[in-house]
Protein backbone atom coordinates (compact mmCIF):
# COMPACT_ATOMS: atom_id res chain seq x y z
CA UNK A 1 0.00 0.00 0.00
CA UNK A 2 1.30 3.42 -0.99
CA UNK A 3 0.30 6.43 1.13
CA UNK A 4 0.60 10.01 -0.10
CA UNK A 5 0.08 13.07 2.10
CA UNK A 6 -1.55 15.66 -0.13
CA UNK A 7 -0.65 18.28 2.42
CA UNK A 8 2.99 17.72 1.45
CA UNK A 9 2.78 16.51 -2.17
CA UNK A 10 1.51 18.76 -4.99
CA UNK A 11 -1.65 17.56 -6.75
CA UNK A 12 0.10 17.35 -10.11
CA UNK A 13 2.62 14.87 -8.67
CA UNK A 14 -0.12 12.85 -6.99
CA UNK A 15 -2.09 12.45 -10.22
CA UNK A 16 1.06 11.75 -12.23
CA UNK A 17 1.95 8.87 -9.91
CA UNK A 18 -1.53 7.38 -10.15
CA UNK A 19 -1.76 7.84 -13.91
CA UNK A 20 1.60 6.10 -14.37
CA UNK A 21 0.20 2.82 -13.04
CA UNK A 22 -0.44 0.03 -15.53
CA UNK A 23 -2.30 -3.27 -15.57
CA UNK A 24 0.90 -5.01 -14.38
CA UNK A 25 1.63 -2.69 -11.45
CA UNK A 26 2.55 -4.04 -8.02
CA UNK A 27 1.26 -0.90 -6.30
CA UNK A 28 -2.40 -1.86 -6.39
CA UNK A 29 -3.65 0.18 -3.42
CA UNK A 30 -3.07 3.88 -2.81
CA UNK A 31 -4.22 6.04 0.10
CA UNK A 32 -4.43 9.81 -0.30
CA UNK A 33 -4.41 11.66 3.02
CA UNK A 34 -5.34 15.29 3.67
CA UNK A 35 -7.08 16.03 0.34
CA UNK A 36 -8.43 19.26 1.91
CA UNK A 37 -11.12 19.64 -0.76
CA UNK A 38 -8.63 19.62 -3.64
CA UNK A 39 -10.03 19.69 -7.17
CA UNK A 40 -9.44 17.05 -9.88
CA UNK A 41 -8.08 14.40 -7.51
CA UNK A 42 -7.39 10.97 -9.07
CA UNK A 43 -8.46 11.95 -12.58
CA UNK A 44 -7.64 10.07 -15.77
CA UNK A 45 -6.76 6.75 -14.15
CA UNK A 46 -6.42 3.72 -16.43
CA UNK A 47 -5.35 0.73 -14.34
CA UNK A 48 -7.10 -1.74 -11.99
CA UNK A 49 -5.87 -0.02 -8.85
CA UNK A 50 -7.69 1.01 -5.68
CA UNK A 51 -7.47 4.61 -4.48
CA UNK A 52 -8.84 5.62 -1.08
CA UNK A 53 -9.22 9.36 -0.50
CA UNK A 54 -9.26 10.13 3.22
CA UNK A 55 -11.54 13.15 3.22
CA UNK A 56 -13.71 15.34 1.02
CA UNK A 57 -12.78 16.54 -2.44
CA UNK A 58 -13.55 19.46 -4.74
CA UNK A 59 -14.83 19.33 -8.29
CA UNK A 60 -14.18 16.60 -10.89
CA UNK A 61 -12.71 13.97 -8.56
CA UNK A 62 -12.18 10.65 -10.38
CA UNK A 63 -13.10 12.18 -13.72
CA UNK A 64 -12.46 10.08 -16.85
CA UNK A 65 -11.90 7.00 -14.70
CA UNK A 66 -11.08 3.68 -16.38
CA UNK A 67 -10.65 0.40 -14.49
CA UNK A 68 -9.78 1.93 -11.11
CA UNK A 69 -11.81 1.82 -7.90
CA UNK A 70 -11.86 5.21 -6.18
CA UNK A 71 -13.37 5.50 -2.70
CA UNK A 72 -13.95 8.94 -1.23
CA UNK A 73 -14.26 8.88 2.56
CA UNK A 74 -16.13 12.16 2.64
CA UNK A 75 -18.20 14.20 0.22
CA UNK A 76 -17.42 15.22 -3.35
CA UNK A 77 -17.82 18.52 -5.19
CA UNK A 78 -19.38 19.09 -8.62
CA UNK A 79 -18.71 16.69 -11.48
CA UNK A 80 -17.44 13.66 -9.55
CA UNK A 81 -16.81 10.71 -11.93
CA UNK A 82 -17.48 12.98 -14.92
CA UNK A 83 -17.02 11.13 -18.24
CA UNK A 84 -16.27 7.89 -16.39
CA UNK A 85 -15.59 4.94 -18.72
CA UNK A 86 -15.30 1.93 -16.39
CA UNK A 87 -14.34 0.96 -12.85
CA UNK A 88 -16.07 2.01 -9.64
CA UNK A 89 -16.34 5.28 -7.72
CA UNK A 90 -17.80 5.20 -4.21
CA UNK A 91 -18.66 8.34 -2.22
CA UNK A 92 -19.28 7.75 1.46
CA UNK A 93 -20.87 11.19 1.89
CA UNK A 94 -22.82 13.48 -0.43
CA UNK A 95 -22.19 14.46 -4.04
CA UNK A 96 -22.65 17.95 -5.43
CA UNK A 97 -24.04 18.88 -8.84
CA UNK A 98 -23.88 16.75 -12.01
CA UNK A 99 -22.37 13.62 -10.45
CA UNK A 100 -21.54 11.07 -13.14
CA UNK A 101 -22.12 13.56 -15.96
CA UNK A 102 -21.65 12.08 -19.46
CA UNK A 103 -20.45 8.80 -17.94
CA UNK A 104 -20.02 5.99 -20.50
CA UNK A 105 -19.60 3.03 -18.15
CA UNK A 106 -18.66 1.78 -14.70
CA UNK A 107 -20.51 2.16 -11.41
CA UNK A 108 -20.90 5.32 -9.32
CA UNK A 109 -22.24 4.86 -5.78
CA UNK A 110 -23.27 7.80 -3.59
CA UNK A 111 -23.95 6.71 -0.02
CA UNK A 112 -25.51 10.07 0.85
CA UNK A 113 -27.49 12.50 -1.31
CA UNK A 114 -26.71 13.81 -4.79
CA UNK A 115 -27.52 17.37 -5.84
CA UNK A 116 -29.02 18.66 -9.07
CA UNK A 117 -28.42 17.17 -12.53
CA UNK A 118 -27.12 13.85 -11.24
CA UNK A 119 -26.42 11.67 -14.28
CA UNK A 120 -26.85 14.50 -16.80
CA UNK A 121 -26.26 13.19 -20.32
CA UNK A 122 -25.24 9.78 -19.00
CA UNK A 123 -24.19 7.44 -21.80
CA UNK A 124 -23.94 4.01 -20.21
CA UNK A 125 -22.84 4.57 -16.61
CA UNK A 126 -24.72 2.98 -13.70
CA UNK A 127 -25.41 5.34 -10.77
CA UNK A 128 -26.83 4.26 -7.41
CA UNK A 129 -27.73 7.00 -4.91
CA UNK A 130 -28.63 5.79 -1.42
CA UNK A 131 -30.29 9.11 -0.56
CA UNK A 132 -32.09 11.73 -2.64
CA UNK A 133 -31.27 13.42 -5.96
CA UNK A 134 -31.90 17.04 -6.89
CA UNK A 135 -33.75 18.67 -9.76
CA UNK A 136 -33.09 17.86 -13.42
CA UNK A 137 -31.41 14.55 -12.63
CA UNK A 138 -30.87 12.34 -15.70
CA UNK A 139 -31.43 15.33 -17.99
CA UNK A 140 -30.71 14.15 -21.56
CA UNK A 141 -29.75 10.72 -20.21
CA UNK A 142 -29.03 8.49 -23.17
CA UNK A 143 -28.06 5.07 -21.76
CA UNK A 144 -27.40 3.37 -18.44
CA UNK A 145 -29.25 3.16 -15.13
CA UNK A 146 -29.93 5.70 -12.39
CA UNK A 147 -31.13 4.16 -9.12
CA UNK A 148 -32.43 6.41 -6.33
CA UNK A 149 -33.31 4.89 -2.98
CA UNK A 150 -34.73 8.19 -1.71
CA UNK A 151 -36.69 10.93 -3.46
CA UNK A 152 -36.12 12.73 -6.76
CA UNK A 153 -36.50 16.47 -7.33
CA UNK A 154 -38.24 18.37 -10.10
CA UNK A 155 -38.02 17.51 -13.81
CA UNK A 156 -36.59 14.02 -13.42
CA UNK A 157 -35.45 12.59 -16.76
CA UNK A 158 -36.14 15.72 -18.79
CA UNK A 159 -35.60 15.00 -22.52
CA UNK A 160 -34.45 11.48 -21.68
CA UNK A 161 -33.47 8.98 -24.38
CA UNK A 162 -33.04 5.28 -23.46
CA UNK A 163 -31.63 5.37 -19.92
CA UNK A 164 -33.59 3.58 -17.19
CA UNK A 165 -34.53 5.39 -13.98
CA UNK A 166 -35.51 3.53 -10.81
CA UNK A 167 -36.83 5.53 -7.84
CA UNK A 168 -38.00 4.10 -4.52
CA UNK A 169 -39.25 7.35 -3.00
CA UNK A 170 -41.30 10.25 -4.29
CA UNK A 171 -40.74 12.08 -7.57
CA UNK A 172 -41.54 15.78 -7.33
CA UNK A 173 -42.18 16.01 -11.07
CA UNK A 174 -41.16 14.40 -14.34
CA UNK A 175 -39.41 16.32 -17.10
CA UNK A 176 -40.41 16.58 -20.74
CA UNK A 177 -41.03 13.21 -22.41
CA UNK A 178 -40.34 11.23 -19.21
CA UNK A 179 -43.07 8.85 -18.05
CA UNK A 180 -43.55 6.03 -15.58
CA UNK A 181 -43.09 2.67 -17.28
CA UNK A 182 -43.87 -0.95 -16.54
CA UNK A 183 -41.49 -2.77 -14.21
CA UNK A 184 -40.95 -6.03 -16.10
CA UNK A 185 -39.03 -9.08 -14.78
CA UNK A 186 -35.87 -8.14 -16.68
CA UNK A 187 -35.87 -4.73 -15.03
CA UNK A 188 -36.25 -6.33 -11.60
CA UNK A 189 -33.15 -8.43 -12.26
CA UNK A 190 -31.14 -5.46 -13.54
CA UNK A 191 -32.10 -3.50 -10.44
CA UNK A 192 -31.40 -6.39 -8.08
CA UNK A 193 -27.87 -6.70 -9.45
CA UNK A 194 -27.22 -2.96 -9.14
CA UNK A 195 -28.50 -2.85 -5.55
CA UNK A 196 -26.28 -5.80 -4.62
CA UNK A 197 -23.20 -4.25 -6.22
CA UNK A 198 -23.86 -0.93 -4.49
CA UNK A 199 -24.43 -2.51 -1.08
CA UNK A 200 -27.90 -0.99 -0.92
CA UNK A 201 -30.42 -2.30 1.59
CA UNK A 202 -33.54 -2.30 -0.58
CA UNK A 203 -35.73 -4.66 -2.60
CA UNK A 204 -36.35 -4.16 -6.34
CA UNK A 205 -40.08 -4.49 -5.80
CA UNK A 206 -40.05 -1.22 -3.84
CA UNK A 207 -39.07 0.85 -6.90
CA UNK A 208 -40.85 2.42 -9.83
CA UNK A 209 -39.31 2.68 -13.29
CA UNK A 210 -39.27 5.80 -15.47
CA UNK A 211 -38.11 6.32 -19.03
CA UNK A 212 -38.72 7.99 -22.36
CA UNK A 213 -42.14 8.33 -23.96
CA UNK A 214 -40.19 8.65 -27.22
CA UNK A 215 -42.16 11.62 -28.51
CA UNK A 216 -39.24 14.07 -28.75
CA UNK A 217 -36.76 12.02 -30.79
CA UNK A 218 -37.81 13.96 -33.87
CA UNK A 219 -39.61 17.27 -34.03
CA UNK A 220 -43.33 16.97 -34.69
CA UNK A 221 -45.60 19.98 -34.69
CA UNK A 222 -48.22 18.14 -32.65
CA UNK A 223 -45.69 17.84 -29.81
CA UNK A 224 -44.30 21.37 -30.06
CA UNK A 225 -45.77 22.34 -26.72
CA UNK A 226 -43.76 19.64 -24.93
CA UNK A 227 -40.36 21.02 -25.95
Amino acid sequence: MQTIDMGQTPLREVNAALQAQTTTTNQTKWVLENPRGAHAVAVGLDAPIEVVVKGSTGYYCAGMNKQATVQIEGSAGPGVAENMMSGTVIIEGDASQYAGATGHGGLLVVKGNASSRCGISMKGIDIVVHGNVGHMSAFLAQKGNLVVLGDAGEALGDSIYEARLFVRGKVKSLGADCIEKEMRPEHVEILRDLLDRAGADARPEEFRRYGSARKLYNFHVDHAGEY
